[in-house]
């Protein structure tokens, strides 16, 4: 795709918002170092492109697009790292006669760097996924779906450590309560921890433990419950925790044309996204790290 048609079709929405620092403007474009996070979610097995009478997804999506436009962030930043939220699997008959190789085959492709699990991953039982395992050349994460008596035990890890251009970047994942939306037959002895709970753990380790300059969940709980307030969301698990910088969500389908920021219990500033579902977008956030690694972000919605 030729430059400024790129520029155009990515360009759909973006805005400034800032965490621990001042303006955009008060960093040097020289000195400050950029970390670029490209995120999906809720991909359901989509390959393909819409069609051009597909209605309101007409002529969108497709991973060969998706990797059109990931190769050329790449090519603008180097260091960008790719994340999916969660449901990689169900919805087209790719999944239906592959069982998964495919979308994992495609994600090692682009050069997913980490993904957590949706609940809609589970629909092939615990031993499919497993079975799917091999095929999946980037990370696993979740915090709060225990798979100790399971055969998914060592294949996911509570967090990830990735560093770009100096930048320490934490990234720990959190999945929905499985009860009720999956058979137990399927995930079997998965244990099913509170998000809250674990997300408090996972942060406090990551950042002052670890260290990490950027902490980011990868989480499958939803973005929002109006109708239901006792259920953990996306928004809640921001404003009951303390050192998460972004909230990457899957789960309900939310399209959001840029980041919302929501205020953690410490009163600090938590970016939370989610770009809707089937690969149509791709969500882009980009972080900008002064001298003292103080951050400001940038976020937009790509459409694909």
């Amino acid at each position: 795709m030729k430059r400024r048609e790129f520029v155009k079709h990515s360009a759909l929405t973006a805005g400034l918002l800032t965490i621990g620092g001042a303006g955009l403007s008060s960093f040097s474009a020289s000195k400050a170092k950029k970390i670029t996070i490209l995120h999906t979610n809720d991909v359901h097995s989509h390959i393909d492109p819409f069609g051009p009478d597909d209605g309101r997804n007409s002529n969108k999506g497709g991973v060969a697009r998706r990797a059109t436009i990931i190769e050329n962030i790449r090519k603008e930043n180097p260091n960008t790292l790719l994340l999916d939220a969660g449901d990689i699997f169900q919805g087209t008959p790719y999944f239906n006669f592959y069982g998964g190789e495919l979308e994992f085959k495609l994600m090692s492709m682009l050069k997913y760097d980490v993904a957590t699990i949706g609940n809609h991953d589970f629909d092939n039982g615990i031993e499919g996924l497993h079975a799917q395992m091999p095929y999946a050349g980037f990370k696993f994460v979740s915090a709060n779906y225990d798979f100790t008596n399971t055969v998914m035990d060592t294949f996911v890890k509570p967090y990830e450590i990735l560093i770009k251009d100096t930048i320490k970047i934490g990234i720990f994942g959190l999945g929905i309560a499985l009860e009720g939306l999956v058979m137990r037959d399927l995930y079997k002895e998965t244990k099913y921890l509170d998000p809250i709970e674990i997300a408090q753990d996972m942060s406090a380790r990551l950042k002052n433990e670890e260290k990490c300059d950027l902490v980011i969940c990868l989480s499958h709980l939803g973005y929002d419950y109006k109708n239901e307030p006792n259920k953990v969301s996306d928004l809640s698990l921001a404003k009951a925790t303390e050192n998460i910088d972004l909230i990457i969500g899957g789960h309900t389908h939310t399209f959001l044309k840029e980041p919302t920021l929501v205020k953690n219990r410490k009163d600090k500033d938590v970016l939370v996204n989610q770009v809707g579902c089937y690969g149509l977008y791709l969500g882009r956030i980009d972080f900008y790290f002064d001298s003292d690694k103080s951050k400001v972000s940038k976020g937009s919605t790509i459409a694909v």
